[in-house]
């Protein structure tokens, strides 16, 4: 219940858009000329324009040929994009190889390409670049022509000073980068779950509804097999002491006999609708029950008690994200439990709860501490903790789903000396018993 198969879901892709590539490249070379312009004719600065003007033109030139080669809206491969961004690097480090070195204020810029690697691309490639703008840098902070300065004499800044600024601008590299990594990681994470859990509730949904259509299905064909029925056994009656052969009223037998068995069919399809109610609400114990049955053949004894309440049993929506969640969670409770689950419910006029705790080896703490984040997984093996067993996606998803419904989920272990885990899952009252699959909140 709580595996999604590949062809279902693919988590997404590291790639980013053409279009935005250059949309960054271009204001790139706008800033350069503005810069080149505002120190020249501003400031009255002595600089290289023509060297200057011949790196923006050929990276003017190289969007120009991307721009007409391909269409705005391809998504480079990772790749590509890298390829890309290095030659930024590589035209900025021209640039200030022309311009003062390291001395440049403009210097810091070396940290774009690479924070933009880190949010779009892959760990291998955010690392190669990052190793060639550090690179750069520490080859500017010895080769490098001039500071352009209006002075009769060259601005020359202390050797302890430069150190710093080189320091500075790799720590702003792999510190900055690295933020912006594992931010962007926990983002796509997160959205890559949520995906797979709009996936669940989608099939989930669907296999509500063909239920609901066998039902359907079930109660209008009952008529016309109850008409062919009659027919048959009236023409058996008939036709016992007529002249017909043995074979015709053989097959008169088999045509009454096989109508019979059609109705019973339909008749276990009918009694899907929880005994009797409509199909599409169900009362708390029906919930549960159905949650469980599913987990009964797995050598574990579930032990299901309803508590006796003073206010009527809640009756709720078939909602397949309830029926999925608290089915997930009785799974995981399954897999650690030693010997037995159980379950509880109780409710009254505001509330209804449902506790599902097992006698396995619990949460462990750091995990218990960050149960229900996306692609959370145990990743030590021992004897209370089996490697086969982790509490990710599928954590996620149940707890995703439920707290759509209006419930809220929580995680804790039994009091010691007992031992194994509990997840309570409380709703208020009205939320259970209104919120239907056509009403989740996206």
């Amino acid at each position: 219940m709580s595996d999604i198969a590949a062809s279902e879901f693919r988590p997404s892709r590291r790639d980013v858009r053409l279009d935005t590539v250059l949309r960054l490249r271009w204001l790139a070379v706008l800033g350069q000329l503005v810069t080149i312009f505002v120190v020249t004719q501003g400031l009255d600065f002595d600089l290289p324009v023509i060297p200057c003007l011949a790196i923006i033109g050929a990276s003017a030139l190289l969007n120009l040929v991307l721009q007409m080669a391909f269409n705005p809206v391809h998504r480079l491969e990772p790749g590509y994009a890298g390829a890309l961004l290095a030659i930024n690097i590589a035209e900025l480090a021209g640039l200030l190889f022309l311009t003062g070195g390291l001395q440049n204020p403009f210097s810091f810029l070396f940290l774009a390409p690479v924070l933009i690697a880190a949010t779009a691309l892959t760990t291998r490639l955010t690392l190669a670049l990052g190793f060639l703008a550090v690179v750069c840098a520490s080859v500017l902070g010895f080769y490098h022509l001039p500071l352009p300065w209006n002075g009769d004499e060259p601005l020359v800044l202390p050797r302890t000073y430069m150190i710093g600024v080189w320091l500075s601008i790799v720590l702003a590299i792999g510190v900055t980068s690295l933020y912006a990594f594992q931010v962007t990681e926990e983002a796509r994470k997160l959205s890559d779950a949520l995906a797979a859990t709009e996936l669940v509730l989608t099939r989930e949904q669907h296999l509500t509804q063909i239920d609901g259509l066998a039902a359907a299905a079930a109660h209008e064909l009952g008529t016309p097999l109850s008409t062919i029925f009659l027919i048959s056994r009236e023409l058996e009656k008939l036709t016992s002491d007529a002249s017909l052969d043995e074979h015709a009223r053989t097959d008169l037998k088999t045509l009454r006999e096989q109508a019979q068995r059609c109705r019973e069919i339909l008749a276990k399809i009918t009694q899907l609708s929880s005994q009797g109610a409509p199909f599409d609400r169900m009362p708390l114990s029906t919930l549960i029950e159905e949650a469980v049955a599913p987990h009964r053949d797995f050598g574990i004894a579930i032990k299901v008690r309803i508590a006796i309440a003073p206010a009527a049993e809640p009756v709720g929506m078939r909602n397949p994200a309830v029926l999925y969640g608290v089915g997930n969670l009785l799974e995981n409770a399954v897999d650690f439990a030693r010997e037995s689950v159980e379950v509880n419910a109780w409710w009254n006029d505001d509330t209804v709860e449902v506790v599902i705790s097992d006698d396995g080896p619990g949460i462990a703490p750091d995990i218990l501490k960050r149960i229900g984040e996306p692609y959370l997984t145990r990743r030590r093996a021992n004897d209370e903790f089996p490697a086969d067993h982790g509490l990710g996606l599928g954590v996620f998803i149940a707890r995703t789903l439920l707290e759509r419904t209006g419930a809220k989920v929580s995680f804790t272990n039994r009091v010691f000396p007992d031992h194994g885990a509990v997840v309570t899952i409380v709703w208020p009252r009205a939320n259970f018993e209104t919120a239907d699959m056509n009403s989740l909140p996206a």
